[in-house]
């Protein structure tokens, strides 16, 4: 084995020491049942760790992770976890969260070529296009930014569309909706304000989240 894999497996054991220390029922309460009450739709970016950003321990919150967090009808991969996350776990609070500086993002704003991914960032070229005349008013170096903002609040729309939620929302199960957005830069999450526990009102909370990413106060500290 590679000594770098063998580093992997060396922190593992210090990791596990630590949390017996800590707790030491710890792993025998894992094995008990699983029952988050969070899921966190986010991108697969190395730099953006779900249970460490938000203070979680393993089992208290469910992961779903791809590239830009996008949300589509067709991936049955992603529905298929918010369906058992909805459905088996009962989570009460599903977050789709992006992050400034995301590199999917960036691609699909720039038209960059990255290979195959290209045909996963059309999703993301969709939200642009859809906000074109927002995006070529905002300064070019907040662009990419708004465009992550803009992206986390249009997935958010799509969970909120899928047959699940739906089904959840009707037979009156409490489920809510959140669209954050993570900074790299200082570590905290910001909330954009697209938060939805039912069908009802959807477009009005969706138009003041659009308004709340054009008013927001652009600088160099994100």
């Amino acid at each position: 084995m590679s000594s770098s894999l063998q580093d992997l497996f060396d922190h593992n054991r210090e990791w596990a020491a630590a949390m017996v220390r800590e707790k030491p029922t710890f792993f025998t309460d894992l094995l008990a049942q699983q029952s988050p009450q969070y899921m966190w739709i986010g991108c697969s970016d190395s730099r953006v760790p779900a249970n460490q950003i938000t203070g979680l321990d393993p089992g208290e919150v469910f992961v779903h992770r791809n590239v830009a967090n996008v949300v589509v009808p067709t991936d049955l991969n992603c529905l298929s976890t918010i369906q058992f996350a909805v459905d088996q776990l009962k989570v009460k609070h599903l977050m789709v969260v992006g992050h400034y500086g995301c590199g999917g993002v960036k691609a699909a704003l720039n038209d960059t070529r990255v290979g195959l991914a290209d045909n996963w960032l059309r999703h993301i070229k969709d939200v642009r296009d859809r906000h074109a005349a927002l995006i070529a008013a905002t300064a070019e170096d907040f662009r990419v930014e708004v465009l992550c903002e803009l992206n986390a609040i249009e997935q958010v729309m799509n969970v909120a569309q899928t047959t699940v939620v739906q089904d959840a929302w009707s037979r009156g199960q409490a489920l809510t909706l959140h669209a954050w957005v993570y900074a790299l830069s200082d570590g905290l999450l910001r909330d954009m304000l697209m938060t939805v526990d039912g069908p009802g009102g959807l477009d009005a909370i969706y138009r003041a989240a659009l308004a709340g990413v054009t008013a927001k106060r652009r600088d160099a500290s994100i």
